[in-house]
């Protein structure tokens, strides 16, 4: 990790997928918002998707549009070099507030790595995971591998969302999940700081 301290920090956007009233994600998000801010590496903003109305439709034109009422979201997305998209799993798969949100931005997503924190029932959420991987793909983005994921969170964390249970097993997690982050987000930023990507 030291070798990277003194090259300029990288941005990471903690996403909170889900928008229900009474959601986990916002414990799950600020659990792991806090690790990656302790990893070091990154600059960690937290971007809840309840706090932008997107539209469902795209009415006349599509994305290509650019809305007023997808700028805000659009920017901080654009602004960021890497992901963790905080999911919970809702019927076998994700939230239709992050299919949107992935629908709505195309190139913001192009060339940067995109990892998981899940949490759910007994799988973890990991199944959300899974149908996420081949959206992402198909907007030029690059999945982790590693993830990290809470099988029946509402057990794993206590009243006022203080530690996992588990708590050196998912930080163990962690770490794995925010070093690949990390490698992917300085080798692509890099290679397109070369050669722009041709998507």
């Amino acid at each position: 990790m030291a070798g990277y301290m003194n090259e300029q920090q990288l941005r990471l956007a903690v996403i909170i997928g889900s928008v229900r009233e009474g959601r986990g994600g916002t414990v799950v998000s600020d659990w792991f918002a806090d690790e990656a801010r302790k990893f070091g590496q990154f600059d960690v903003d937290v971007i809840d998707l309840a706090d932008y109305e997107l539209p469902l439709s795209f009415n006349k034109g599509g994305p290509a549009d650019r809305r007023t009422d997808i700028r805000p979201l659009a920017q901080a997305l654009d602004e960021s070099d890497a992901f963790a998209v905080v999911t919970p799993e809702y019927n076998h798969s994700y939230p239709a507030a992050v299919k949107n949100a992935i629908d709505w931005h195309l190139g913001e997503w192009q060339a940067k790595p995109v990892g998981f924190v899940s949490y759910g029932g007994i799988s973890g959420g990991l199944r959300a995971v899974e149908h996420l991987r081949p959206v992402f793909s198909e907007v030029h983005a690059t999945t982790i591998r590693e993830t990290v994921s809470f099988p029946n969170y509402w057990e794993q964390f206590d009243s006022e969302g203080h530690w996992p249970k588990e708590s050196e097993g998912c930080g163990t997690a962690a770490k794995t999940l925010l070093r690949q982050l990390a490698w992917w987000a300085r080798a692509l930023k890099d290679a397109k700081a070369e050669h722009p990507y041709p998507g």
